[in-house]
Order: structure tokens, then sequence, then C-alpha cells
């Protein structure tokens, strides 16, 4: 177990010392955030703001995961794949956030690509659960069926993310208490390796915290957004605690669901239900401070993780 405290606080100290001259470094070479003309007033103060801070993120926990490892002597498959998932969308990330500043503008890959780039990369935990046979959900065996639901899971969380992540420090501080409890429930599961790269990854969400809170230095982009929802969604999948990301990743699910709702009710009856989706921009538009938006959601995060946990302890129990 105390390995696990050890790769944290090393992703948690990479990550802070890390990010002024990454910062700095984005700053000289890329043109900043773009921000979508439609977006609340408050918001065009952020245009230029440096983006791909997420490989900060991945970066750090990735050398804490490695270092971490490498101390234990021993990497599972189920880890390795997790790493490979974290790997794959933070690429996918990068492309998208590499085109829009290479164009200049808020448009980087397609929607459908970068939908089938990630169908892609949710395949490798979807097709591992299957071969190995866990393809049961309490105790419901899907068989075949499994590879679409894990393969949803993956993506779904990928894009709730990529959703929420749109006001300063939100989603940062979201992953990190979605992260530390998985971390949570992994380790009570006896998987140390996934427990080790859920509180890597939660350590360098929080570290990230310090540069992405308002007023935010740098934005984690769809380089960090993208990879950090599918490590979610996989670590889920082969931890075998799929039905609990919904109250671990509460937010982001009302978040994703605020769109599709939005979007909806807008193509049948020409009417939106809320103010601007996702429901973040929402009460900003009804009045709420950016800070006191993210605060309160964090508190739903912290309660909904909380209940996750107490879920999770009594069924082991």
């Amino acid at each position: 177990m105390t390995i696990i405290y050890v790769a944290g606080l090393i992703a948690l100290l990479l990550t802070l010392i890390l990010g002024k001259p990454y910062i700095e470094f984005l700053k000289h070479h890329f043109n900043g955030q773009y921000i979508y003309n439609k977006a609340p007033e408050t918001h065009q103060q952020k245009q230029g703001t440096p983006t791909m801070g997420g490989i900060i993120i991945i970066d750090s926990a990735l050398v804490a995961v490695i270092l971490s490892f490498i101390m234990m002597k021993n990497l599972t498959s189920t880890g390795l794949i997790a790493v490979c998932v974290l790997l794959i969308f933070a690429g996918i990330g990068f492309y998208d956030d590499f085109q829009k500043n290479k164009h200049h503008e808020n448009k980087g890959l397609s929607p459908k690509s970068k939908l089938f780039l990630q169908i892609i990369g949710a395949l490798l935990p979807a097709c591992y659960m299957l071969h190995i046979g866990a393809t049961s959900i309490m105790g419901v065996d899907f068989g075949f069926l499994y590879l679409f639901i894990a393969g949803f899971i993956t993506v779904g969380a990928s894009n709730a993310v990529n959703l929420t992540d749109g006001l300063d420090g939100l989603a940062s501080g979201l992953c990190f208490l979605s992260f530390i409890t998985c971390s949570i429930i992994l380790a009570m599961k006896g998987q140390i390796e996934l427990s080790l790269i859920a509180a890597s990854v939660a350590c360098a969400c929080l570290g990230f915290l310090y540069y992405n809170f308002k007023p935010a230095q740098v934005f984690m982009g769809d380089t960090g957004s993208l990879a950090l929802g599918a490590l979610l969604g996989a670590l889920g999948i082969l931890g075998k605690f799929e039905l609990l990301l919904i109250p671990i990743c509460l937010v982001f699910v009302i978040e994703t669901l605020s769109v599709m709702i939005q979007v909806t009710s807008f193509k049948l009856t020409g009417k939106r239900i809320f103010k601007m989706a996702p429901i973040h921009h929402h009460f900003e538009l009804l009045g709420w401070s950016e800070t006191k938006v993210v605060k309160a959601f964090w508190i739903i995060g912290l309660l909904s993780c909380l209940i996750a946990w107490g879920l999770f302890y009594g069924f082991c129990k």
C-alpha cells in the first residue's frame, strides 16, 4: 500500500515542479486557447490562455507509475492496458489540440473522426475483458454484448470529461475526486497496480489544479480531458465496478445529459431547456460567478464520490 502513496507524491511534485516551465514553453510556441464566440462574455478574457496542459498531468503520472512499477518489479496486463488507454486517448486529444492551434480556430478533428478513433481505443479494455471472460455486471453475464457496453463506458466517460472541461478548475478538481475514489476502491479490491495508476493521475490532477484554478494559467485541453475520461472508464471496466462509475462520475454524467437534453429539445421543439449547455454555462448565465459554479459542482462531486465509496464498502462488508 505504501507504494500507492509514493506514486501519488511523485506525480504531485512533478506536476508542481514542471508546471511553470511548461506553461512558459506553451506561451512561446503555441497560440493558446480559442474561445467559442457564443460562450459567456466573461470567457472572452481567457482568449490566448495556453492549452494542451494535459500533457503535464499525463507525463507526471506516467513517470510516477513507471518508477513505482520498477520498484514493485511487477506489471500486470490490466495495468499495462490502463496505461495504453491513457496514452491512446491523450494522443487523440493532442492531435485535436494541435490542429486547433495550427489552423488558428476552435476546430480540430471532425466529430466523426474523433469518435472513430475513440472507439478504436475503447476496444482495448473491452476486448481484454471479453478475452478473459469477465463479462458480467452485478451477476448478469452479457457475453459478447459486454464488448459494446465496455466500449460505450470508455467513450462516454472520455467525452463526458471533455464536455465538463469548460470552467477554470472544474474538470481537474472533479477528476481528482473521481480518481482518488477509484484508487481507494481498487486498493480495497486488492488491485494495487490499478490503484497506483489512479492515485498517480489523481495527484497529478491536484498539482495541475494549482495552475488551472481561476484565473487559469493553463487549460488541460482535449489532450487531458479525453485521456482522463477514458482512463476513468477503463478503470471501472478493468476493476469490475462499472455501475459505481455513475456516482463516481455523477457531475460528468449530469453535464453530458444536459447537452443531450438541450440538443434533443431544440431539434424536436425548437426550444432550449437551458440557457446554455453544458449545464455549468446555464448557471453562469443565471448570474452565478464562475468560482461559485465550480465550487458547487465540486461539492456535488465530493458527495457523490463518498456515496460511491459507501456503496462499495457496504457491499464488500
